[in-house]
Parts: C-alpha cells; sequence; structure tokens
C-alpha cells in the first residue's frame, strides 16, 4: 500500500531562503555580540540574571514588534542586573494534533495553513526584531529540521516537554552552538531531562536535512523547570528549593558542564494561571537569596507575556492578547521586570 501522504510543493532549504532573504554586517554584529553575554552568563563570567520573556506565541508581526519596542525602553533601565531574551515563539506544540500551530503553519491565523508563506514571515519578522530593536530572541525547537530556517537570528532555544525525550532533538541541540534549555517531560521525571543535557552535551554523528554531520556536543545545554501533570491528571510545580536542590544533585552525579536551571513560571507551575508567574518569579528570587549553590544554578526565568492580560479565541480581534496560553499584559510585565531587578 502506498504512503497516505500527499507531497505539496518542495521548499526552499535554509540555505535557499538565507539567500533570498539575507542578514546585514549591523544583524550580524548584534546576534555575535548577545551570543557573547550568553554563553558568559551560562559560564560563570556574567553575573546578569536572564529574563526569557514574551508571547506565548508569535502571532501578528506588528503586535510582536510593538511588544519588543516596549520591552527595548524596560531593557535600559534593567541593563545592569537583568539581560532580557524575548520569546518569539513560531511553531506551537498541539497535544491534540489540532488547532493553530503557529506563524510558521498559519501566518494569518484566521487563513488555511501555507508553510511556505510561514517560513518567508518567520524569518521576515525575526530579522525585523534584530534590525529594529537589536533583540534577538528566543524560539522553541519543535522541528529540528527547521532550526536552520532561523540558526542565524536567534539567541536562545527551548526543547518543549513533549519533545524532550526525542533523540533528533537532543542531536541537533548538540549542534547549534548557542544555549539550549531541555524542559522535564510532563510526566515531570527529572532523569529524562538529565539525560537530554547529557546528550545534546556530548558529540554525536546523525543524519541531518539529507546530510551526514557531526557535533562537537553543545556546553550550554542546561534544564528548564515548568512543572508536571501528575497520574491524575493535576498540574503540580517544581520551581521550590527542594526541587532545586534535588536537579543541582543530579548535575553533581553526572558531572555535567555548565550546570544551570531556567524557571518556566507559567504551564504546570502556575496550573495555567498566569496571573500566578508574579508570585512564582518572586519565590524562585528567594530561593536564590537564600542560598549561594542556588544563585548560581538558577541563571534566569521564563516568563510569558503580551500587551495585553489574558487570551482570546482566534478570530476576536483585540490586537496585542494571546491566542495560545493566557499571558501577563505589558503594565504588569513592566512592574515585574523593574522588580525582580531589584531582587537579583
Amino acid at each position: 500500500m502506498e504512503m497516505q501522504m500527499e507531497f505539496i510543493r518542495k521548499l526552499p532549504t535554509p540555505e535557499e531562503l538565507k539567500q533570498e532573504f539575507p542578514t546585514d554586517a549591523h544583524v550580524k554584529a548584534i546576534k555575535e555580540e548577545r551570543d557573547a553575554v550568553l554563553e558568559n552568563i551560562f559560564k560563570e563570567k556574567d553575573d546578569r540574571f536572564l529574563l526569557i520573556i514574551g508571547p506565548c506565541s508569535a502571532d501578528n508581526e506588528e503586535a510582536v514588534l510593538e511588544y519588543m519596542y516596549r520591552l527595548a525602553k524596560v531593557r535600559e533601565k534593567v541593563k545592569d542586573t537583568l539581560f532580557l531574551v524575548p520569546r518569539a515563539y513560531t511553531n506551537k506544540p498541539r497535544t491534540l494534533g489540532k488547532g493553530y500551530k503557529g506563524m510558521l503553519h498559519q501566518p494569518d491565523p484566521e487563513k488555511a495553513e501555507d508553510m511556505l508563506a510561514g517560513i518567508i514571515a518567520i524569518r521576515e519578522m525575526h530579522t525585523r526584531i534584530v534590525k529594529e530593536t537589536e533583540f534577538t530572541c528566543a524560539e522553541e525547537m519543535l522541528y529540528p529540521e527547521n532550526h536552520r530556517y532561523l540558526s542565524d537570528l536567534l539567541a536562545y532555544v527551548a526543547v518543549g516537554a513533549r519533545s524532550v525525550e526525542d533523540q533528533q532533538h537532543r542531536l541537533v541541540a548538540g549542534g547549534i552552538g548557542i544555549p539550549v534549555g531541555m524542559k522535564n517531560p510532563t510526566g515531570g521525571d527529572f532523569s529524562v531531562m538529565m539525560n537530554s543535557i547529557t546528550a545534546a552535551q556530548s558529540p554525536a554523528r546523525f543524519l541531518y536535512r539529507g546530510w551526514e554531520v557531526q557535533t562537537t556536543g553543545n556546553d550550554m545545554a542546561h534544564a528548564i523547570l515548568r512543572g508536571y501533570v501528575d497520574k491524575y491528571g493535576r498540574n503540580l510545580p517544581n520551581y521550590h528549593y527542594e526541587d532545586l536542590r534535588h536537579v543541582q544533585e543530579l548535575y553533581e552525579e553526572r558531572q555535567l558542564k555548565n550546570p544551570a536551571v531556567i524557571i518556566d513560571t507559567n504551564h504546570s507551575n502556575s496550573d495555567k494561571q498566569y496571573l500566578e508567574q508574579i508570585r512564582i518569579a518572586k519565590d524562585v528570587m528567594h530561593s536564590r537569596n537564600v542560598s549561594g549553590d542556588i544563585r548560581k544554578l538558577v541563571k534566569g526565568l521564563m516568563i510569558e507575556s503580551y500587551l495585553e492580560d489574558g487570551s482570546q479565541a482566534i478570530g476576536d480581534g483585540v490586537y496585542g492578547k494571546s491566542i495560545t496560553d493566557p499571558c501577563l499584559g505589558w503594565d504588569k510585565t513592566e512592574r515585574l521586570i523593574l522588580e525582580l531587578a531589584e531582587l537579583v
């Protein structure tokens, strides 16, 4: 029996797309400078605290750029203690396989999927963000083979809770050259997350985009704690002091390079109650201030925020309001960033 798969069209390779939509010297210089700062943060040569912050999904280029402009203004006030990496997630995992899958699939959330338009749209948006606000962004590596469409623009990559056990994600994470956060799986097993970090830090040879490739391993692969779901379907947190101590012990047992944890303040940690992110962020800062070891380990926070509080259905038409997970609105976001800068 033939495969039940229709081949619609061949998409341009990342190299072809980069030639058609190239970056200039200004963009390259910003990326190099920011990459160096992030490497220094993870290698303990820069003690600034990392804030990976922005929309759950980058669904509207103009609203995302407005968010970035506002964030750039706050950056100047907190630059001595915080290093800001905006979230600009353009591909979204769907637990049931249906629903909005991000700008990569649907540049217009109200229109049909169009992946050629999508890869162009995400490249153009990320390029605009760097040119206009001098931010390089964080993305989720949902599809490892798509990373290279944006590899010359990104600052940080997260591997999601549902992808962290996948061999291809682990191997590609070992060759991307920027910090990559491995989330704990939805069931909460820390050993799965630590296996993923170990694999990403190790050299590997494998098949990638039709090539046999060799990586050096990524010594900036690290843990993201995002809470977990128990066997009864309840969301439970894993950002507490005791959780952090346990992760620290696992790092020591495995003798991994550059032990680091980022706390995702939303998802199962907040039980998807987005306002809880404020309390959780401050709780983590308290844990850091109680213990020098935890202070060294916890390198940053991941916070979901946008222009407007909460979330909406596709088609509701509220500018700058999430169409995926609920986010903190801008006023609360700005206040929180300023408060966190004081707590570092």
